[in-house]
């Protein structure tokens, strides 16, 4: 069951094809959207600007072909800058950066509603908080779940529980909506792990750099490509 990290060209890819492999899977990483396609699972790593990455895609005949294996039930992982690129719209590297309103923001892949914007310097209260948010912090499933419970509705969670760690390095944070099976809290809470139909997530953490939380993670997306 073959897994390709899709490459668009904007960065290193080998801890996230290391972390995979050591996973059990079988990885490919390739910027070829025809091997793209032939793959039992995509998996779209977080490297550079939403705006940058997402025409890269496009020219590289990327895009349409994720778009459609998504649609298909494929397994899907988008990590960091992978998670924000399912969405509609992004304002990072955008001519109207500043602007979430703007009509001149990057295009995604829009497998999910609405805009990724700018993360807040500052809380409601008006509180400082340092942006990008680098380092350690919490992913908390949403709804009735306590700290410490195991959420037992999204596969890519089985066995972490609630109020687990991972590594975050960023400073854009998606949309809220029905789709959203983690949170985390910085300047504000955001969307820290979605869900689009059985198979396709996206993680705003980096799995492949949060120790055994993060090992245990991709292990389960192994799983469910296995199972799929």
């Amino acid at each position: 069951m073959t897994i390709a990290v899709v490459d668009y060209h904007k960065g290193n890819l080998k801890s996230v094809e290391r972390g995979l492999a050591a996973a059990g899977g079988d990885v490919l990483v390739t910027d070829d959207a025809a091997a793209i396609a032939r793959a039992d699972a995509v998996v779209l790593p977080g490297v550079g600007a939403f705006a940058d990455a997402a025409a890269t895609m496009e020219a590289l005949g990327q895009a349409g072909v994720v778009r459609e294996r998504i649609a298909a039930g494929v397994p899907f992982l988008g990590i960091c800058l992978g998670m924000h690129l399912m969405f509609e719209e992004g304002v990072e590297g955008a001519p109207d950066e500043d602007d979430e309103s703007s009509t001149h923001n990057a295009r995604g892949l829009a497998v999910l509603p609405g805009v990724v914007g700018a993360m807040p310097k500052q809380d409601e209260q008006g509180l400082s908080y340092k942006v990008p948010h680098v380092g350690w912090n919490t992913v908390r499933f949403p709804g009735e779940r306590q700290e410490g419970e195991v959420d037992g509705s999204s596969p890519l969670f089985d066995g972490i529980p609630s109020g687990t760690y991972f590594y975050f390095t960023h400073g854009f944070i998606a949309p809220s909506g029905p789709f959203v099976v983690g949170e985390t809290a910085h300047s504000v809470t955001f969307p820290s792990a979605v869900r689009y139909g059985d198979a396709a997530f996206g993680v705003q953490f980096h799995p492949e750099k949060s120790s055994d939380a993060g090992a245990r993670l991709l292990r389960n997306f192994v799983s469910i490509v296995k199972g799929a």
